[in-house]
């Protein structure tokens, strides 16, 4: 059948991280059934200015609301120093870069650029931090970094955000199922395993039938 899981996040999303443990196990779940994930980056946060007190202390209080919600660990202190540039548009762009060399690659560069950020306190934004984390994730590290600087995968980058904002999709993280070109909603925004599991099942299964 002609169909993918298509996860519309964003890396240095909190809530995207509070959700990588569903996350993970609805990918798996599709692939149990023969279903590819396809990472769409959405973009959260573009642009070159560094983070006021206040937008930083409220940041850092929407992490801890993420955590008692989720379980999921976030290193507060330390986090955001001052004149950190919270644009997300390069760790963005690692990713579709890495989707582009080695596509089964580009899960695994997500989950370490999350636990690298939220768990490890690097700055995810810089161009070596996202090549060390390329390359652990099994990418080419010279290829990935020709990449990464490379005026097509800047456009590559641009065209996913821009495809996010003509579909509507206001909130990460959004999970949508596509068959045969037609896309499924499974969440907008964060839920709990269980019912996501249910749905993405009957969802299988009709694709399966069709």
């Amino acid at each position: 059948m002609s169909a993918r899981l298509l996860y519309v996040m964003d890396p240095m999303c909190s809530w995207c991280w509070g959700f990588a443990p569903i996350a993970e196990a609805l990918v798996e779940q599709a692939r149990a059934k023969g279903v590819a994930l396809h990472v769409v980056v959405g973009g959260l946060r573009t642009g070159s200015a560094s983070l006021e007190p206040a937008k930083r202390r409220y940041i850092l209080e929407h992490w801890q609301a993420v955590n008692e919600a989720t379980g999921q660990p976030f290193t507060v202190e330390g986090a955001l120093p001052e004149g950190f540039v919270y644009d997300t548009e390069p760790a963005c762009r690692a990713l579709v870069a890495a989707r582009s060399l080695a596509p089964e690659c580009a899960w695994k560069l997500v989950k370490l650029i999350q636990h690298a950020f939220y768990v490890q306190g690097r700055d995810v934004t810089q161009a070596s931090v996202l090549v060390e984390l390329a390359e652990t994730a099994g990418v080419s590290r010279i290829d990935f970094a020709a990449a990464f600087d490379s005026a097509e995968q800047q456009a590559a980058t641009a065209a996913d955000i821009a495809w996010v904002q003509d579909l509507g999709i206001a909130g990460f993280p959004t999970l949508l199922a596509e068959h045969n070109g037609q896309l499924a909603l499974l969440t907008n925004g964060y839920q709990p395993l269980e019912p996501l599991a249910d749905l993405l099942g009957r969802w299988l299964e009709r694709a399966a039938s069709v």
